[in-house]
């Protein structure tokens, strides 16, 4: 019987990862900052090795992406230093490791989608700590899955549509990037695919969002029709919002991964956004 350790199980994904295992049966444990710091090896170890897991679901992370330009030795150590830990640790137990990784360990450049082997050269220092991270997890493992996200969005956590729907309470009119183009991701959806791979040895280096691309401002239109807002979108260059990190133009992903190794696509991203609505209105 496969037992699965989660980290990272008080944010969006790791919490929809524990539901998704508990649905399917799978004896799991998620674990979170309260478990052990991701940057102290010795608790890590200790937690880590008394649950012997089979696959580590390794979704914790530093994700403050413009914190991380002026306290970039913090971010590093969490995101590769604290995956470098992991990575070392599952080794030692033999067990699988799940790395969640992102779009932003690529230049963020052009149009073209990113294939998972193309040139990598992110744009800030959190994309740098993930990039250096996937980079531990391809020195020490062979059993691997590093599953590279963008946009996410879930119920356990604050998000875009979340962002949207309070600004649209009291706004009629609300201007959002239309510059940067990529894929929403539901962590209701991935969860399922990452489940799937816990289960199977088809490893190596994947690109999992939800189907389709769109602009930060066409996400937001879309959020509004189907919430029944009258908020209007008024379409704005990158320029129009600085930000401390420079945030990828690009961040459209090919899938060609997951179809070679046989796994399903998740759902296109507007249908995500569909069901995300009527679950946070199940929430109340």
């Amino acid at each position: 019987m496969m037992k699965v350790l989660v980290t990272g199980v008080t944010g969006q994904l790791g919490h929809d990862c524990v539901e998704e295992l508990q649905r399917r049966g799978i004896e799991c444990r998620g674990v979170s900052s309260k478990d052990f710091s991701l940057t102290d090896a010795a608790k890590a170890r200790e937690v880590v090795t008394a649950y012997a897991p089979d696959v580590v679901m390794h979704c914790a992370a530093w994700t403050a992406v413009d914190k991380a330009e002026s306290e970039r030795e913090t971010c590093e150590e969490v995101n590769a230093g604290g995956t470098r830990i992991m990575a070392e640790i599952c080794r030692d137990l033999g067990a699988k490791m799940i790395y969640i990784s992102t779009d932003y360990v690529f230049p963020g450049t052009g149009t073209e989608p990113w294939q998972t082997d193309s040139p990598k050269a992110p744009c800030n220092a959190y994309g740098a700590s993930k990039l250096h991270g996937e980079q531990a997890v391809q020195e020490l493992l062979d059993q691997y899955f590093i599953v590279r996200i963008s946009w996410v969005f879930g119920i356990n956590g604050k998000n875009f549509i979340r962002t949207m729907l309070r600004l649209s309470e009291n706004h009629d009119k609300l201007t959002v990037v239309d510059d940067q183009v990529g894929s929403p991701t539901y962590t209701r959806d991935l969860a399922v695919l990452l489940a799937d791979m816990a289960a199977s040895d088809k490893y190596g280096v994947y690109h999992a969002t939800n189907e389709g691309y769109c602009s930060w401002a066409e996400f937001a239109a879309e959020i509004f029709r189907q919430a029944g807002k009258a908020t209007v979108v008024e379409p704005v260059p990158s320029t129009a919002y600085p930000t401390p990190a420079v945030r990828p133009k690009n961040s459209r992903m090919s899938k060609a991964g997951l179809d070679a190794a046989g796994f399903h696509r998740l759902p296109a991203w507007q249908d995500a956004v569909g069901r995300y609505l009527q679950e946070l209105s199940n929430e109340g």
